[in-house]
Formats: structure tokens, C-alpha cells, sequence
């Protein structure tokens, strides 16, 4: 059965300037936890001069395109396209083409990260949050994002692949938004991009811990991907992006044992959220979901300690808390949450 499609407002994490204006300014500073954005940022690399001053140089695009096929596994025929983040991507895949405005429109499968019912709505389509796989027969537009956000839910690559067979059988698409896959790259159907009516959505700033850099993918057919690379039109990413980005994806051992390392943590998080009289019922490596008998209360206590965290409107016994990053960050969190 479909979800019921009312419109909300969306809030995210991350807005501290929000979170100050609400709460005050904490004396030792905002403590993140909202964002699900890794806490330890890839070192930046020393940048030329001229990569701040010259406008991003198609040479520069493609070694970045090349190291994102190579770290993602992508096909050779696959089209990448980078993007100034994720948002922006989701935020254009409503006005591509003829996709959508079907008889049968859109379904997201749902509950899930709320930016992309509601673009696909604001673009005049036709869309329904669906609780199962077993509706998306029924669309157009099929949207999974995987693992999900806040959840954790996993769909495996086979039925996925299942599911794209289906849906492109008929013309459509199917939207796998794969932003927190790279802390467990087995997660990814990376390796069939290049499909037609596929599209694959990667983020570079969580894993990387450099949100702030405005860094995304899109893993597509060139028929896709050409329509991307038109509605963002030239210098899309900026050459510090480029040059970053390049760097980072091409660094397979610092992936490697930050794979490993937000794993420990994220076990780490779940001891003391369990010893807090918390459970865990879902997240990422980089995120835990809990359940709270009033996670609005929760936040705002943790807020007037100065951690934020991340709740939901129309989930009140929900809330998301990231990775504090060191051991200073936890033991304010033990802390706090102790106090409450």
C-alpha cells in the first residue's frame, strides 16, 4: 500500500547556526553528531595557485572522472558525471527527459531520505512513497536509496538488478542513490552502470569527510548522462573539487583503513548508546539510528550540551546520531547523555 503523499517541510543536519540561534552557543563548541558526515576529513593536498585562479580545465575533469570508475568499479562504457554534490544531482534528475510524466510516475521507497518525493513533486510529478519493492512495477521512476537513510536498510545487488531489468524493459528508470555506500563498497551495483535507464548516485563528501567541498557523481548511460552534463552546463565543479577529489579517490590505502577504523567506531557507538539504555535499530558506519521514548526531548537536551543530533518530524521515537570522531567527542557524549 502507498504511503500517503503529504506535503512537509524539510529540515537536515548539520544547520548550526539554527541550532545556536535555538539553544545558544555552547562554550566548547558545537559537538556535530547530525550529519552522518564522517569525522575524519582525507588531508587536503597542497594546490597549485593556478588551480584557484584558471576555470576547471577538461583535463583536470576527466582524471577525476577516471579515478571515481577506478574506486567505484564502474565500467569502461559507464558515463560519469560530476556533479557540485549529490543534492544538486537529485535536485536535476526530475527535469531530465520524458521520465516521470508517465501514467504511472514515480515511487520511492520509502521511509526514506526526504529531498527526493519532494523534487520530484515540486517538478509537477506524479509520486508515491511505496513500502515495498513489490510497487515499483507501478512507476516510471523507481528511487532506492542504499543503504537507506536513516535506516541502514540494505537491498541486495541481485534483486536490484532484477528490478532495473524490469524497469527498463518498459522505459523507465531506476534511481539507486548509493551516497553512504562507501564505507562497504560490496553494497554498490557500481559494476552495471552504464545500463540503460540506470542511475547511480554517489556522494564524495561523507566518506571523505569533506561535505563542504561540494563533490557527487552520477554513474549512468550516456544517454542519461549527456542530459546531466547539459543541465549543468560548463564548470560545474570548481578545479580545487577536481584536484581533491582525484586525490582522494585515488588513495586506496587511506580508504582501506578508514574502512576499518569507522567500522571499530561505529561498534564503539553502539556500546555506549546501549549502555546509555538506548537501542540501536538500524544506521551505516558513519551513523546510528535509536530508538527514544521522545527523541524531541532527547535532542534538545543533548542540544543544551552542545551535540546535536538528528530527529524526524514524523518519526518521533527516531533519532540519528553520527560518529563523535575522537575520544574526547565520545566521552562528551557519554557524558551528556548521562546527565540527561
Amino acid at each position: 500500500m502507498a504511503i500517503p503523499s503529504t506535503p512537509r517541510p524539510l529540515c537536515h543536519g548539520g544547520d548550526l547556526d539554527a541550532a545556536g540561534r535555538r539553544f545558544g552557543a555552547p562554550e566548547s563548541g558545537w559537538l556535530d553528531l547530525s550529519t552522518g558526515v564522517s569525522p575524519h576529513p582525507y588531508s587536503v593536498p597542497p594546490l597549485t595557485v593556478e588551480t584557484w585562479r584558471k576555470l576547471p580545465q577538461q583535463n583536470a575533469e576527466a582524471a577525476l572522472i577516471e579515478a571515481a570508475r577506478d574506486a567505484y568499479g564502474a565500467p569502461a562504457d559507464a558515463s560519469i558525471v560530476a556533479t557540485p554534490g549529490t543534492q544538486a544531482a537529485i535536485q536535476a534528475l526530475p527535469r531530465l527527459g520524458r521520465v516521470g510524466r508517465g501514467a504511472l510516475g514515480v515511487a520511492v521507497l520509502s521511509p526514506t531520505y526526504g529531498e527526493h518525493a519532494q523534487v520530484w513533486r515540486a517538478a509537477g510529478h506524479d509520486v508515491r512513497e511505496i513500502m515495498s519493492l513489490d510497487e515499483a512495477d507501478q512507476a516510471d521512476v523507481t528511487v532506492v536509496v542504499n543503504p537507506n537513510n536513516p535506516d541502514g536498510r540494505v537491498i541486495g545487488g541481485e534483486t536490484l538488478r532484477r528490478l532495473h531489468a524490469s524497469i527498463a524493459k518498459r522505459g523507465g528508470w531506476l534511481v539507486v542513490d548509493e551516497s553512504f555506500a562507501d564505507a562497504d563498497p560490496k553494497i554498490s551495483i557500481a559494476a552495471l552502470a552504464g545500463r540503460p535507464g540506470l542511475v547511480i548516485l554517489r556522494s564524495f563528501g561523507k566518506f571523505f569527510g569533506l561535505a563542504g567541498l561540494r563533490l557527487g557523481f552520477v554513474l549512468t548511460d550516456d544517454v542519461i548522462g549527456d542530459e546531466f552534463q547539459a543541465s549543468f552546463g560548463p564548470w560545474a565543479v570548481s578545479g580545487p573539487a577536481l584536484a581533491i577529489g582525484r586525490a582522494a579517490l585515488a588513495d586506496g590505502a587511506w580508504c582501506k583503513t578508514m574502512r576499518a577504523r569507522l567500522a571499530d567506531e561505529a561498534r564503539r557507538l553502539d556500546t555506549l548508546l546501549a549502555g546509555a539504555g538506548f537501542s540501536v535499530v538500524g544506521g551505516t558506519a558513519l551513523f546510528r539510528l535509536i530508538k527514544a521514548d521522545d527523541a524531541a526531548r532527547l535532542h534538545d537536551g543533548l542540544a543544551r550540551c552542545g551535540i546535536l543530533v538528528r530527529v524526524f518530524a514524523d518519526r518521533p521515537t527516531l533519532a540519528r546520531i553520527g560518529l563523535p570522531g575522537d575520544a574526547a567527542a565520545f566521552q562528551r557524549l557519554s557524558d551528556a547523555l548521562s546527565s540527561l
